[in-house]
């Protein structure tokens, strides 16, 4: 079976955390690199937090630090949400590896420039700028990505303002550069993933595991729920960012529509909005596929055999190597 080959650029965020281990336990994905950028917390916090989650999952793919900033913003952070280490409940284990020493846009170059055209799908699930500076500093990636799917944007609400969700709000500059692009864009926004929420029977299924890594995912959503609730008033909380790598796994697990999608940039009370056309109300072409609903019973079958799969190979490796330990 031909693997999915991703780069998965995130800040991690409980819920990059979960598309972490999505990608990583999921057969049919590929997980050529994780690159971070500043986000849900600075660049140091998410970064040691990406090596934390690979160490939780024994997983060794190169982890590289971006971009600590919007191109031209005000740097935002969300801590009421992500708790002050940008990854608050459970405790964080010490990296088993060190950090890539390229910067997240040249691993982005060099890992799409590493394959074959069209075979490398770009996976942002933060703010857009490693995805632009990589753009600029070299354009030929974009006739070589096989497609973005991106965590970010709404058709109907935001979240950071009434108007701009978080990720496309924090740097809506980079945003814009993505979305006017000549390659495949899919936006995975808040109108999808409030589909995914994960109640009381997901945290259950998931707790039922029993390994030290479904434990580590329970104290990630418990935390998470608890600001979610606190902060937003969801019952449980909306887990956004695997939903893109599921997306990738199995297209049929959402609906998509195509659409017109433009960043709005000047908006005195709309900067960060993404005005959606699925019609042709502006005359424009239509630039993006555009998710609207989740198959969610599906999305947390794959969600949750991905960490049970990570959850064996781990047993299975310390088993292994408790039998080679001379008594």
């Amino acid at each position: 079976m031909s693997r999915h080959k991703i780069i998965l650029d995130c800040d991690p965020g409980h819920d990059d955390a979960i598309a972490i281990l999505l990608a990583a336990g999921d057969p049919s994905i590929e997980l050529l690199a994780i690159t971070t950028c500043a986000g849900n917390q600075t660049l140091e916090k998410v970064t040691r937090n990406a090596l934390a989650v690979c160490a939780v999952a024994g997983l060794d793919v190169p982890v590289a630090a971006g971009a600590a900033g919007p191109l031209v913003r005000q740097q935002l952070v969300a801590p009421d949400i992500h708790g002050e280490s940008g990854l608050d409940g459970p405790v964080l284990p010490a990296p088993t590896h060190a950090a890539d020493p390229r910067h997240a846009v040249d691993l982005i170059i060099d890992t799409i420039m590493a394959h074959e055209p069209g075979t490398v799908s770009l996976v942002p699930t933060g703010p857009l700028t490693n995805i632009a500076l990589a753009m600029r500093k070299e354009p030929s990636i974009i006739g070589r990505v096989k497609e973005v799917v991106l965590m970010g944007g709404s058709y109907t609400r935001g979240n950071r303002t009434p108007a701009a969700e978080f990720n496309i709000a924090a740097d809506p500059e980079a945003a814009a550069a993505v979305f006017d692009a000549e390659w495949p864009v899919t936006m995975v926004g808040l109108d999808l993933t409030h589909q995914a929420t994960a109640d009381d029977d997901v945290v259950a299924r998931i707790a039922a595991i029993g390994s030290p890594l479904a434990d580590f995912v329970v104290e990630v959503l418990t935390f998470f729920a608890s600001t979610y609730r606190e902060r937003q008033g969801f019952d449980a909380p909306p887990v956004h960012d695997p939903c893109c790598v599921a997306a990738i796994i199995d297209p049929s697990v959402m609906e998509i529509r195509s659409a017109f999608v433009a960043v709005e940039l000047a908006g005195t009370w709309t900067s960060g909005m993404t005005v959606t056309d699925f019609g042709d109300a502006y005359g424009q072409p239509h630039n993006a596929r555009v998710a609207t609903k989740l198959d969610r019973a599906r999305f947390w079958d794959l969600t949750i055999e991905a960490i049970r799969r990570l959850s064996e190979a781990s047993a299975t490796e310390a088993s292994a190597t408790t039998e080679g330990t001379p008594q």
